[in-house]
Protein backbone atom coordinates (compact mmCIF):
# COMPACT_ATOMS: atom_id res chain seq x y z
CA UNK A 1 0.00 0.00 0.00
CA UNK A 2 1.37 3.41 -1.00
CA UNK A 3 1.27 6.09 1.63
CA UNK A 4 -0.51 8.84 -0.23
CA UNK A 5 -0.53 10.95 2.87
CA UNK A 6 3.24 11.27 2.63
CA UNK A 7 5.22 13.94 0.88
CA UNK A 8 4.53 14.97 -2.67
CA UNK A 9 7.98 13.76 -3.89
CA UNK A 10 7.24 10.33 -2.40
CA UNK A 11 3.95 10.22 -4.27
CA UNK A 12 5.74 11.12 -7.49
CA UNK A 13 8.27 8.29 -6.99
CA UNK A 14 5.44 5.80 -6.48
CA UNK A 15 3.86 6.60 -9.85
CA UNK A 16 4.70 3.87 -12.42
CA UNK A 17 7.19 4.64 -15.18
CA UNK A 18 4.55 3.95 -17.81
CA UNK A 19 2.44 6.83 -16.51
CA UNK A 20 5.46 9.14 -16.72
CA UNK A 21 6.10 7.99 -20.30
CA UNK A 22 2.48 8.59 -21.30
CA UNK A 23 2.70 12.00 -19.66
CA UNK A 24 5.68 12.93 -21.82
CA UNK A 25 3.91 11.58 -24.90
CA UNK A 26 1.07 14.01 -24.10
CA UNK A 27 3.54 16.81 -23.35
CA UNK A 28 5.26 16.68 -26.75
CA UNK A 29 2.03 16.31 -28.71
CA UNK A 30 0.49 19.24 -26.85
CA UNK A 31 3.52 21.41 -27.59
CA UNK A 32 2.94 20.71 -31.26
CA UNK A 33 -0.84 21.07 -31.21
CA UNK A 34 -0.93 24.23 -29.12
CA UNK A 35 1.72 25.98 -31.22
CA UNK A 36 -0.83 25.68 -34.01
CA UNK A 37 -4.09 26.07 -32.11
CA UNK A 38 -2.89 29.18 -30.24
CA UNK A 39 -2.81 30.95 -33.59
CA UNK A 40 -5.50 29.14 -35.56
CA UNK A 41 -8.66 30.97 -34.31
CA UNK A 42 -7.08 34.38 -34.96
CA UNK A 43 -5.74 33.17 -38.33
CA UNK A 44 -9.22 31.97 -39.29
CA UNK A 45 -10.98 35.17 -38.20
CA UNK A 46 -8.41 37.88 -39.02
CA UNK A 47 -6.80 36.36 -42.14
CA UNK A 48 -9.49 34.12 -43.64
CA UNK A 49 -12.50 36.19 -42.52
CA UNK A 50 -14.28 33.41 -40.60
CA UNK A 51 -17.04 34.40 -38.13
CA UNK A 52 -16.98 33.64 -34.40
CA UNK A 53 -20.01 31.39 -34.89
CA UNK A 54 -18.10 29.40 -37.55
CA UNK A 55 -15.10 29.07 -35.22
CA UNK A 56 -17.36 27.72 -32.48
CA UNK A 57 -19.07 25.34 -34.92
CA UNK A 58 -15.76 24.02 -36.31
CA UNK A 59 -14.24 23.61 -32.85
CA UNK A 60 -17.36 21.95 -31.48
CA UNK A 61 -17.74 19.51 -34.38
CA UNK A 62 -14.03 18.67 -34.27
CA UNK A 63 -14.19 17.85 -30.56
CA UNK A 64 -17.43 15.92 -30.98
CA UNK A 65 -15.79 13.89 -33.76
CA UNK A 66 -12.99 13.00 -31.36
CA UNK A 67 -15.50 12.06 -28.68
CA UNK A 68 -17.48 9.74 -30.97
CA UNK A 69 -14.27 8.02 -32.07
CA UNK A 70 -13.30 7.45 -28.44
CA UNK A 71 -16.31 5.19 -27.90
CA UNK A 72 -15.21 2.75 -30.57
CA UNK A 73 -11.49 2.90 -29.79
CA UNK A 74 -12.15 2.35 -26.09
CA UNK A 75 -14.42 -0.61 -26.80
CA UNK A 76 -11.89 -2.02 -29.28
CA UNK A 77 -9.11 -1.80 -26.69
CA UNK A 78 -11.30 -3.78 -24.26
CA UNK A 79 -12.04 -6.41 -26.93
CA UNK A 80 -8.38 -6.76 -27.91
CA UNK A 81 -7.13 -6.59 -24.34
CA UNK A 82 -4.45 -4.26 -25.72
CA UNK A 83 -4.19 -0.50 -25.42
CA UNK A 84 -0.80 0.57 -26.83
CA UNK A 85 -1.54 -0.19 -30.50
CA UNK A 86 -4.52 2.16 -30.56
CA UNK A 87 -2.68 4.82 -28.55
CA UNK A 88 0.20 4.74 -31.06
CA UNK A 89 -2.20 4.87 -34.02
CA UNK A 90 -3.99 7.91 -32.60
CA UNK A 91 -0.81 9.86 -31.89
CA UNK A 92 0.56 8.86 -35.29
CA UNK A 93 -2.49 10.23 -37.12
CA UNK A 94 -2.21 13.50 -35.20
CA UNK A 95 1.48 13.80 -36.12
CA UNK A 96 0.77 13.20 -39.82
CA UNK A 97 -1.75 16.07 -39.93
CA UNK A 98 0.70 18.67 -38.66
CA UNK A 99 2.42 19.36 -42.04
CA UNK A 100 -1.01 20.14 -43.55
CA UNK A 101 -1.32 23.39 -41.57
CA UNK A 102 1.63 25.20 -43.20
CA UNK A 103 0.78 23.73 -46.62
CA UNK A 104 -3.00 24.34 -46.60
CA UNK A 105 -4.13 26.61 -49.47
CA UNK A 106 -7.62 27.25 -48.07
CA UNK A 107 -9.90 27.03 -45.02
CA UNK A 108 -11.21 23.65 -46.20
CA UNK A 109 -7.77 22.08 -45.86
CA UNK A 110 -7.36 23.51 -42.35
CA UNK A 111 -10.75 22.17 -41.31
CA UNK A 112 -9.96 18.72 -42.76
CA UNK A 113 -6.61 18.61 -40.93
CA UNK A 114 -8.30 19.70 -37.71
CA UNK A 115 -10.87 16.90 -38.02
CA UNK A 116 -8.28 14.20 -38.81
CA UNK A 117 -6.20 15.42 -35.87
CA UNK A 118 -9.25 15.11 -33.62
CA UNK A 119 -10.00 11.63 -34.94
CA UNK A 120 -6.47 10.71 -33.91
CA UNK A 121 -7.19 12.20 -30.50
CA UNK A 122 -10.37 10.14 -30.33
CA UNK A 123 -8.56 6.93 -31.20
CA UNK A 124 -5.89 7.40 -28.53
CA UNK A 125 -7.85 9.07 -25.73
CA UNK A 126 -9.92 6.30 -24.13
CA UNK A 127 -7.26 3.54 -24.54
CA UNK A 128 -4.63 5.86 -23.03
CA UNK A 129 -6.76 6.68 -20.00
CA UNK A 130 -7.65 3.00 -19.60
CA UNK A 131 -3.95 2.11 -19.84
CA UNK A 132 -3.13 4.59 -17.08
CA UNK A 133 -5.86 3.05 -14.91
CA UNK A 134 -4.51 -0.45 -15.70
CA UNK A 135 -0.96 0.30 -14.59
CA UNK A 136 -1.73 2.60 -11.63
CA UNK A 137 -2.39 1.22 -8.13
CA UNK A 138 -5.83 2.35 -6.97
CA UNK A 139 -4.47 4.24 -3.97
CA UNK A 140 -2.46 6.60 -6.20
CA UNK A 141 -4.80 6.67 -9.19
CA UNK A 142 -5.76 10.30 -8.63
CA UNK A 143 -2.07 11.28 -8.50
CA UNK A 144 -1.38 9.28 -11.69
CA UNK A 145 -4.14 10.97 -13.65
CA UNK A 146 -3.14 14.32 -12.16
CA UNK A 147 0.49 13.83 -13.21
CA UNK A 148 -0.47 12.86 -16.77
CA UNK A 149 -2.75 15.88 -16.94
CA UNK A 150 -0.04 18.17 -15.56
CA UNK A 151 2.56 17.02 -18.08
CA UNK A 152 -0.02 17.33 -20.85
CA UNK A 153 -0.70 20.88 -19.71
CA UNK A 154 2.98 21.78 -19.45
CA UNK A 155 3.07 21.06 -23.16
CA UNK A 156 -0.07 23.12 -23.58
CA UNK A 157 1.63 26.25 -22.23
CA UNK A 158 5.06 25.59 -23.75
CA UNK A 159 3.39 25.35 -27.18
CA UNK A 160 1.84 28.85 -27.09
CA UNK A 161 5.04 30.21 -25.52
CA UNK A 162 7.06 28.88 -28.45
CA UNK A 163 4.44 30.23 -30.86
CA UNK A 164 4.76 33.68 -29.28
CA UNK A 165 8.56 33.69 -29.54
CA UNK A 166 8.50 32.35 -33.09
CA UNK A 167 5.86 34.84 -34.24
CA UNK A 168 8.14 37.61 -32.93
CA UNK A 169 11.23 36.05 -34.52
CA UNK A 170 9.55 35.49 -37.90
CA UNK A 171 7.59 38.77 -37.95
CA UNK A 172 4.18 37.02 -37.74
CA UNK A 173 4.94 34.34 -40.33
CA UNK A 174 2.33 31.68 -39.59
CA UNK A 175 3.71 28.99 -41.90
CA UNK A 176 7.14 28.91 -40.27
CA UNK A 177 5.61 28.43 -36.83
CA UNK A 178 3.36 25.66 -38.17
CA UNK A 179 6.36 23.85 -39.72
CA UNK A 180 8.37 23.93 -36.50
CA UNK A 181 5.35 22.47 -34.69
CA UNK A 182 5.79 19.27 -36.70
CA UNK A 183 8.97 18.29 -34.77
CA UNK A 184 7.58 17.66 -31.24
CA UNK A 185 4.64 15.73 -32.74
CA UNK A 186 6.97 13.07 -34.13
CA UNK A 187 8.95 13.02 -30.84
CA UNK A 188 5.68 12.06 -29.15
CA UNK A 189 5.15 9.15 -31.54
CA UNK A 190 8.70 7.91 -30.92
CA UNK A 191 8.11 7.75 -27.15
CA UNK A 192 4.88 5.78 -27.47
CA UNK A 193 6.53 3.31 -29.86
CA UNK A 194 9.78 2.70 -28.00
CA UNK A 195 9.18 3.52 -24.31
CA UNK A 196 5.57 2.77 -23.36
CA UNK A 197 4.85 -0.90 -22.56
CA UNK A 198 1.63 -2.84 -22.10
CA UNK A 199 1.11 -3.96 -18.48
CA UNK A 200 1.65 -7.69 -17.79
CA UNK A 201 -1.29 -10.01 -18.48
CA UNK A 202 -3.36 -7.22 -20.08
CA UNK A 203 -4.70 -9.77 -22.57
CA UNK A 204 -6.42 -11.69 -19.74
CA UNK A 205 -8.87 -8.84 -19.10
CA UNK A 206 -11.00 -8.91 -22.24
CA UNK A 207 -14.62 -8.05 -22.90
CA UNK A 208 -16.15 -10.06 -25.74
CA UNK A 209 -18.39 -7.40 -27.30
CA UNK A 210 -18.04 -4.28 -25.12
CA UNK A 211 -20.76 -2.20 -26.80
CA UNK A 212 -23.49 -4.85 -26.48
CA UNK A 213 -26.24 -4.17 -23.98
CA UNK A 214 -25.28 -7.24 -21.96
CA UNK A 215 -21.85 -5.71 -21.36
CA UNK A 216 -22.98 -2.11 -20.87
CA UNK A 217 -25.37 -3.07 -18.07
CA UNK A 218 -22.30 -4.12 -16.11
CA UNK A 219 -21.33 -0.45 -15.85
CA UNK A 220 -22.72 0.57 -12.45
CA UNK A 221 -25.22 3.33 -11.80
CA UNK A 222 -22.57 5.51 -10.16
CA UNK A 223 -20.60 5.46 -13.42
CA UNK A 224 -23.58 6.80 -15.38
CA UNK A 225 -24.07 9.48 -12.75
CA UNK A 226 -20.43 10.58 -13.15
CA UNK A 227 -21.01 10.76 -16.93
CA UNK A 228 -24.11 12.91 -16.46
CA UNK A 229 -22.31 15.29 -14.09
CA UNK A 230 -19.41 15.59 -16.54
CA UNK A 231 -21.83 16.50 -19.35
CA UNK A 232 -23.31 19.35 -17.33
CA UNK A 233 -19.78 20.51 -16.44
CA UNK A 234 -18.85 20.57 -20.12
CA UNK A 235 -21.88 22.67 -21.05
CA UNK A 236 -20.43 25.30 -18.73
CA UNK A 237 -16.95 25.11 -20.32
CA UNK A 238 -16.95 25.89 -24.04
CA UNK A 239 -13.87 25.89 -26.26
CA UNK A 240 -10.82 27.90 -25.17
CA UNK A 241 -10.88 29.40 -28.68
CA UNK A 242 -13.23 32.03 -27.23
CA UNK A 243 -10.56 33.12 -24.75
CA UNK A 244 -8.28 33.75 -27.71
CA UNK A 245 -10.98 35.65 -29.57
CA UNK A 246 -11.61 37.77 -26.47
CA UNK A 247 -7.94 38.76 -26.37
CA UNK A 248 -7.93 39.54 -30.09
CA UNK A 249 -11.11 41.63 -29.74
CA UNK A 250 -9.41 43.73 -27.06
CA UNK A 251 -6.75 44.70 -29.58
CA UNK A 252 -3.95 42.47 -28.30
CA UNK A 253 -1.40 42.14 -31.14
CA UNK A 254 -1.40 38.75 -32.86
CA UNK A 255 2.12 38.06 -31.65
CA UNK A 256 0.95 38.26 -28.03
CA UNK A 257 -2.33 36.36 -28.35
CA UNK A 258 -0.69 33.02 -27.36
CA UNK A 259 -0.07 34.53 -23.90
CA UNK A 260 -3.73 33.73 -23.18
CA UNK A 261 -3.13 29.99 -23.49
CA UNK A 262 0.23 30.25 -21.73
CA UNK A 263 -1.37 31.78 -18.63
CA UNK A 264 -4.32 29.39 -18.70
CA UNK A 265 -2.17 26.29 -19.07
CA UNK A 266 0.38 27.36 -16.46
CA UNK A 267 -2.49 27.57 -13.98
CA UNK A 268 -3.91 24.29 -15.29
CA UNK A 269 -0.60 22.43 -15.29
CA UNK A 270 0.53 23.47 -11.84
CA UNK A 271 -2.84 22.74 -10.23
CA UNK A 272 -3.74 19.39 -11.87
CA UNK A 273 -1.20 17.21 -10.05
CA UNK A 274 -1.77 18.73 -6.56
CA UNK A 275 -5.52 18.40 -7.16
CA UNK A 276 -4.99 14.73 -8.11
CA UNK A 277 -3.02 14.09 -4.92
CA UNK A 278 -5.73 15.79 -2.86
CA UNK A 279 -8.35 13.65 -4.62
CA UNK A 280 -6.68 10.55 -3.13
CA UNK A 281 -6.92 12.02 0.36
CA UNK A 282 -10.05 14.21 0.69
CA UNK A 283 -13.65 14.34 -0.47
CA UNK A 284 -13.65 14.50 -4.27
CA UNK A 285 -16.96 16.30 -4.56
CA UNK A 286 -15.58 19.16 -2.48
CA UNK A 287 -12.76 19.53 -5.01
CA UNK A 288 -15.27 19.57 -7.87
CA UNK A 289 -17.23 22.30 -6.09
CA UNK A 290 -14.01 24.33 -5.78
CA UNK A 291 -13.46 23.85 -9.51
CA UNK A 292 -16.98 25.09 -10.31
CA UNK A 293 -16.58 28.17 -8.12
CA UNK A 294 -13.37 28.96 -9.99
CA UNK A 295 -15.20 28.64 -13.32
CA UNK A 296 -18.01 30.97 -12.21
CA UNK A 297 -15.46 33.55 -11.08
CA UNK A 298 -13.57 33.16 -14.36
CA UNK A 299 -16.69 33.77 -16.45
CA UNK A 300 -17.70 36.78 -14.36
CA UNK A 301 -14.20 38.25 -14.64
CA UNK A 302 -14.17 37.81 -18.41
CA UNK A 303 -17.64 39.30 -18.75
CA UNK A 304 -17.54 42.18 -16.28
CA UNK A 305 -13.96 43.23 -15.46
CA UNK A 306 -12.58 45.75 -17.93
CA UNK A 307 -9.45 45.55 -20.05
CA UNK A 308 -6.50 43.21 -19.98
CA UNK A 309 -6.65 42.90 -16.19
CA UNK A 310 -10.09 41.28 -16.39
CA UNK A 311 -8.88 39.03 -19.21
CA UNK A 312 -5.81 37.97 -17.23
CA UNK A 313 -7.76 37.20 -14.04
CA UNK A 314 -10.41 35.30 -15.97
CA UNK A 315 -7.91 33.21 -17.92
CA UNK A 316 -5.96 32.37 -14.74
CA UNK A 317 -9.12 31.27 -12.93
CA UNK A 318 -10.22 29.28 -16.00
CA UNK A 319 -6.95 27.31 -15.89
CA UNK A 320 -7.31 26.62 -12.17
CA UNK A 321 -10.83 25.34 -12.79
CA UNK A 322 -9.48 22.89 -15.37
CA UNK A 323 -6.82 21.66 -12.97
CA UNK A 324 -9.38 20.97 -10.24
CA UNK A 325 -11.89 19.13 -12.43
CA UNK A 326 -10.53 17.33 -15.52
CA UNK A 327 -8.21 14.77 -13.95
CA UNK A 328 -10.64 14.26 -11.07
CA UNK A 329 -13.53 13.35 -13.38
CA UNK A 330 -11.27 10.81 -15.13
CA UNK A 331 -10.34 9.34 -11.75
CA UNK A 332 -14.03 8.93 -10.85
CA UNK A 333 -14.61 7.06 -14.13
CA UNK A 334 -11.63 4.77 -13.48
CA UNK A 335 -12.91 4.01 -9.98
CA UNK A 336 -16.45 3.25 -11.12
CA UNK A 337 -15.79 1.06 -14.18
CA UNK A 338 -14.84 -2.66 -14.14
CA UNK A 339 -11.24 -3.17 -15.29
CA UNK A 340 -12.21 -5.11 -18.43
CA UNK A 341 -14.60 -2.34 -19.53
CA UNK A 342 -12.46 0.69 -18.75
CA UNK A 343 -11.79 1.50 -22.40
CA UNK A 344 -15.52 1.42 -23.17
CA UNK A 345 -16.28 3.44 -20.04
CA UNK A 346 -13.83 6.18 -20.97
CA UNK A 347 -15.12 6.14 -24.55
CA UNK A 348 -18.74 6.70 -23.53
CA UNK A 349 -17.64 9.29 -20.96
CA UNK A 350 -15.76 11.23 -23.65
CA UNK A 351 -18.56 10.85 -26.20
CA UNK A 352 -21.09 12.50 -23.90
CA UNK A 353 -18.59 15.21 -22.99
CA UNK A 354 -17.84 15.81 -26.68
CA UNK A 355 -21.50 16.21 -27.60
CA UNK A 356 -21.89 18.64 -24.69
CA UNK A 357 -18.81 20.56 -25.87
CA UNK A 358 -20.26 20.78 -29.37
CA UNK A 359 -23.49 22.23 -27.99
CA UNK A 360 -21.62 24.59 -25.67
CA UNK A 361 -19.25 25.88 -28.38
CA UNK A 362 -22.00 26.41 -30.97
CA UNK A 363 -24.12 28.24 -28.37
CA UNK A 364 -21.11 30.32 -27.27
CA UNK A 365 -20.40 31.34 -30.87
CA UNK A 366 -24.06 32.25 -31.52
CA UNK A 367 -24.24 34.31 -28.31
CA UNK A 368 -20.97 36.05 -29.21
CA UNK A 369 -22.23 37.08 -32.65
CA UNK A 370 -25.58 38.16 -31.20
CA UNK A 371 -24.71 39.85 -27.91
CA UNK A 372 -20.93 40.09 -27.71
CA UNK A 373 -18.41 38.46 -25.40
CA UNK A 374 -20.28 39.47 -22.24
CA UNK A 375 -23.32 37.42 -23.22
CA UNK A 376 -21.17 34.36 -23.90
CA UNK A 377 -19.34 34.40 -20.57
CA UNK A 378 -22.41 35.26 -18.48
CA UNK A 379 -24.19 32.27 -20.01
CA UNK A 380 -21.16 30.13 -19.07
CA UNK A 381 -21.45 31.30 -15.45
CA UNK A 382 -25.14 30.37 -15.41
CA UNK A 383 -24.44 26.86 -16.69
CA UNK A 384 -21.68 26.47 -14.10
CA UNK A 385 -24.14 27.24 -11.31
CA UNK A 386 -26.51 24.60 -12.72
CA UNK A 387 -23.62 22.13 -12.78
CA UNK A 388 -23.21 22.65 -9.04
CA UNK A 389 -26.70 21.29 -8.48
CA UNK A 390 -25.80 18.08 -10.32
CA UNK A 391 -23.14 17.33 -7.70
CA UNK A 392 -25.70 16.77 -4.94
CA UNK A 393 -26.92 13.32 -6.10
CA UNK A 394 -23.34 12.27 -6.94
CA UNK A 395 -22.13 13.14 -3.45
CA UNK A 396 -25.02 11.20 -1.93
CA UNK A 397 -24.26 8.12 -4.06
CA UNK A 398 -20.53 8.21 -3.31
CA UNK A 399 -21.19 8.43 0.42
CA UNK A 400 -23.58 5.49 0.33
CA UNK A 401 -21.04 3.44 -1.66
CA UNK A 402 -18.17 4.13 0.76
Amino acid sequence: MVDVAGSRPAALRAIPKGVWALGFVSLFMDISSEMIHALLPVYMVAVLGTSAFAVGLIEGIAEATAAITKVFSGALSDWLGKRKLLVALGYGMAALTKPVFPLAPSLGWLVAARFIDRIGKGIRGAPRDALIADISPKEIRGASFGLRQSLDTVGAFLGPALALVLMWWTADHYSTVFWIAVIPAFCSVAIILFVVKEPPHADQRRARLPLRGSELVRLPAIYWLVVAVSAVFTLARFSEAFLILDAQQMGLPVMFVPIVLIVMNIAYGFSAYPAGVMADRVDRITLLIVGLVLLVLADLSLALLPGLAGLGIGVLLWGLHMGFTQGLLATLVADAAPAELRGTAFGIFNLIAGVALLAASVLAGALWDWGGHQMTFLAGAAFALLAGLSLLPLRKRLRSAS
